[in-house]
């Protein structure tokens, strides 16, 4: 059951870009598994293809990263 509830957190600065940080490594993960699974290369020798049914599916959690990092960085300069 999806929730509508939102939350606000409060992080330092410095933990706000681990935050990104980590979540920019998730969509990376998520771009090259879709990628892989398009066109079978592996984007770096130590590549993990994540869990997933497809390219499609891989794509839509990267481009949900995304999403939530664009949330993100558009509420930091109102804050500042």
């Amino acid at each position: 059951m999806p929730s509508d509830k939102e939350y606000v957190i409060r992080l330092t600065g410095f933990d706000l870009g681990q935050l990104v940080d980590g979540l920019e490594v998730r969509a990376d993960a998520w771009r090259n598994t879709a990628n892989y699974l398009s066109t079978g290369e592996t984007p770096t020798y130590d590549f993990v293809v994540e869990e997933c049914t497809d390219a499609h599916e891989a794509q839509r959690l990267a481009d949900h990263y995304d999403c939530i990092i664009a949330q993100i960085l558009e509420q930091q300069p109102h804050q500042e």
